[in-house]
Parts: C-alpha cells; structure tokens; sequence
C-alpha cells in the first residue's frame, strides 16, 4: 500500500438550479402552483403581476403581456458568472419605454391588497370544520352520567384507547389499564366501567370482538332474534365462507331460513366507531380542459386563468440606473431578476409540456373519450415520451397529480396510462378492458354452479384474451369479488 496524490478524468452529470426548479414547477397542481406563485411574490419584491381582468383596455397601461414583451425582455437572464452587462443594458433599454408618469415609491395597488384580503378571507370561509371525534362524542356522554369516580376514571381510559379507524373496538385488555399491582377488586370496578362504555352511542361501541359488537345490537323485537343469536354465536366464520350445509347441520335450520337471518344481520354494523373517521376529499381542481368542437375534434386547453401573469417590476428597472444605486443594493436587484425570470420561465415551460403531453394523450386514447372505459388502450409512459419528445420522467412530472375536465367527467391523467397483454390476433387491449369483461362474465354466471378462477380464465381465453389465473385472482380481489364458493347461492343450488 502506498500514498500519492492521482489524477483521474471524471463525467458527472449535474443538474443546474433553474433545471430544478423547472422541473418542480412542472411537478405542481393547479393550488400548489397559486401557493408557490403567492410565496414568490411575498419573497421576492421585483415580481409584479397583472392586476386588472385579462382582456380589460388598461391590461396595456400596467404591465407587458407575455405577447407583447420585448423580445430582450423575454430572453432577459441574469448570469451570476460574468459581468452580465449585456443583459444590464438590455434591462437599462426598457426603461426608454416605459410611460413618462412614473410613481417612483414602492407599494401594492389598493387593487392587489383588495385581491390578498378576499383571498384569505376566501380561505377562511371555505376552511373545514374540524368534526367531532369518536372520542370526544363518548366522553361528552359519559360526563352526563351519574357514576363513581373511580369507575368514571377507568372508563376514560377505556374511551382513551377507542380507535375509530378500528370500527371502535377495545383491542387493549382491561388488565393493561390497571396499576401492575391491581387486585380482583380493582378489575371487577374495571368490568364495570366497560359496561358503562358499551352502554354508550353508538350501540357496539368497545366490544372486545365481531360477534360481542353484533350481540351487542341485537334486540328481542327482530323477528328471528334467536336464529341471529345463535348464528352469530356460533357460526359467524361458516356465515362469512357461505358453508351453508355445515350451518344447516348443526343447527337444523333450512337453508331458506339461514338465508333469511344472513340477510336481517346485514343492517347491524360491524364497524360502529367508523362513522366517526375522518375522510380526507381532495380538492380537486382540473389543470387541463378537454372539449369537443362541432366537428368531433377534442381541443385542449390549459385551465391557467388564475395563474397571474408576471413580469419583472418597472421600479427596479429604474433604481438600476439610479446613480444612487448602491453596489449591495445592484446585487440584491443581480439576484432577484435572475429568480424572478427563472420562474417566469418554468411557468411558461409548464404551460408547453403540459399540453404537449396531454395532447399526445388524448389522440392515444381517442376511443376511450369517443366509447367509453371499455374502449380504453394500453399506453406506457415512454410512449408519449417519444412522441412529445422528452424523457419519461418528464411526463411522469407532467401527469402526477392533475386532472383533466373532460366530456366523460373529472378524471386524473395517470387513469389514461394503463397496461395491457395482446389477444391471440395480436392486439393490444388494456387491462382495464379484461376487468370490465371478468365482471361481465361475473355478473352472468349461474349462481347455482359460479365459474372458478380457472373457468373465467378459459372464458376469457374464448374472448381471445389470454390472461394466466393468478392474474383473474389477483384482479377478483381488487374488485372486492368473493370466490366461486362465496358465491354460490344454495337455495338456487338445491332446485
């Protein structure tokens, strides 16, 4: 072993800062990208925006449009290597052009304070209310209650524990609630206070299994209250598998009967505490719109009306050739010209990509718009990477997360890529389609005798399409199909 010093040739690939942040603008939903447009504004003092409606006679007295900008203008980048005086003087040059009557003091228009004050009253008012908790509801009824306090405290313990992502089952043993030296004495008042938690709303609340909680919701009024009882009992493992016979042979019921009573246990929740789960729905606001002319052309076009359109401030244009001009103050301008055209850019870069690739995508599924889900294809990313011409984790950027308003409805980009196998004739056809056709052959079936995964397999291969059984298994259970035995219907099986 030795010590030197060597030299070796080295090719990296870096991405530069304004790559990063093109890419991230790309990356951002229609909100995220207002958001991250409103905290650069907030930061960076030489953006200014168009503050009167598009299409009004002042747009022209405020601020250049992207159409009508100075071709200097629109190529205007700050390099923070070199002296940057072409760009300066470039910069200096607009100043010419600007109105004679200039207010040289640095202020928001009373029309954009008007615009952020709406704004965030906007959001406020539209801001959700955070609903009850399982918790909270529980405790509120168990405060009305007349009980000892030491009953009261463990039963607080116990509500503690409720999770209503959990159905508000007590998964914790009551052991586990009590000091490590608790005595018989202390259990039994532990007993008790889970019998005032279970006696709360909703009826099932803390039960310690599937069949406490549905016991818990019987009452002596159903009309085949016994059956229900003793099916939940003993039986509910033979109910969920539909072994019929089994339950027929060791009760003595018919199997009308059990039918009967599978159905009336249907109106009992096995889940009381999940009504108390907070649903996250998005807001969803489409990026892109997608119509249909008189011709039966789709058009496509960006939904970016709320995206402000920016530009550089005229009063810093001016401060650059103020004598006054301190060199820190140059520096401070250097910088905040080249991060404010740097967005400008990516925004415009946005706008570019997005509809290039959308575009590709729509003539790829062309049918799908025209039909219908059953005509969709099957389209890979790197397709449309090819036609657009760009890599394919640029169209990854340009789909996630945006949706497309469309004559079928609001439906996410990263629903039009799917994948596919081809049939016998050797097209392709999606995934999605062989879905729609499992659930078809599903749906017409003889109830009596329900095809096996390895039947549908061979339909399916009837239909041309050839699709191995692990794979119609894997895809039963996404579409919440039970099995061929769950299916069965026994009361048809017996004629």
């Amino acid at each position: 072993m030795s010590m030197g010093l060597q030299a070796r040739m080295v090719q990296t690939q870096k991405l530069a800062p304004r790559m990063i942040q093109s890419m991230e603008i790309l990356q951002l939903p229609m909100l995220a990208l207002q958001e991250r447009i409103e905290q650069e504004m907030n930061e960076n003092p030489l953006l200014e925006q168009q503050e009167t409606e598009p299409g009004s006679p002042e747009d022209g007295d405020l601020a250049p449009s992207a159409d009508t900008r100075s071709e200097d203008e629109k190529e205007l980048v700050v390099d923070d290597n070199g002296d940057n005086s072409d760009d300066f003087e470039r910069l200096q040059n607009m100043v010419a052009e600007l109105p004679s009557t200039f207010d040289d003091s640095f202020r928001r228009s009373a029309g954009r304070m008007q615009e952020e004050a709406d704004r965030r009253h906007d959001l406020m008012a539209n801001a959700q209310s955070r609903p009850e908790s399982l918790n909270d509801f529980l405790l509120h009824q168990l405060a009305e209650l007349d009980i000892d306090d030491d009953v009261e405290r463990i039963a607080e313990r116990i509500i503690s524990t409720l999770d209503a992502r959990d159905g508000g089952y007590l998964r914790t043993p009551l052991a586990d609630l009590l000091p490590s030296d608790h005595t018989a004495e202390n259990y039994e008042v532990a007993e008790r206070a889970l019998k005032v938690v279970q006696s709360l709303e909703p009826t099932g609340i803390a039960a310690r299994s599937l069949s406490e909680c549905l016991l818990m919701q019987l009452r002596p009024e159903f009309e085949h209250y016994e059956e229900m009882e003793k099916l939940i009992s003993s039986h509910l493992e033979d109910l969920a598998a539909n072994r019929l016979p089994q339950i027929q042979k060791a009760t003595g019921y018919s199997i009308e009967l059990i039918q009967t009573v599978r159905a009336e246990l249907q109106i009992l929740n096995p889940k009381p505490g999940a009504a108390f789960m907070e649903t996250y729905v998005p807001n969803v606001t489409p990026d892109i719109i997608l119509e249909q002319d008189e011709n039966g052309e789709y058009k496509i076009t960006l939904d970016d009306d709320r995206v402000p359109s920016l530009y550089i401030s005229e009063y810093y244009r001016r401060r650059l050739q103020d004598r006054s001009c301190t060199e820190e103050e140059r520096e401070y301008i250097k910088r905040k010209i080249n991060s404010a055209q740097w967005l400008i850019e990516s925004i415009e870069q946005r706008r570019s990509t997005l509809t290039k690739v959308a575009e590709a995508i729509v003539a790829h599924q062309k049918k799908f718009f025209d039909e219908g889900p059953e005509a969709i294809e099957p389209l890979k990313m790197q397709q449309i990477a090819e036609k657009v011409g760009v890599h394919v984790t640029t169209v990854s950027r340009a789909v996630n997360d945006k949706w497309m308003q469309t004559p079928r409805g609001i439906i996410p980009l990263h629903r039009l890529f799917v994948g596919g196998t081809q049939t016998d004739d050797g097209e392709d056809v999606a995934w999605d389609t062989i879905r729609l056709k499992l659930q078809e052959l599903i749906d017409g079936e003889d109830k009596r005798d329900p095809l096996s995964d390895e039947s549908l397999v061979k339909k399916l291969a009837e239909e041309g399409m050839t699709v191995a059984r692990r794979t119609v298994t894997k895809y039963r259970k996404r579409m919440g199909i039970p099995s061929s035995r769950q299916r069965k219907d026994w009361s048809l099986a017996k004629k």
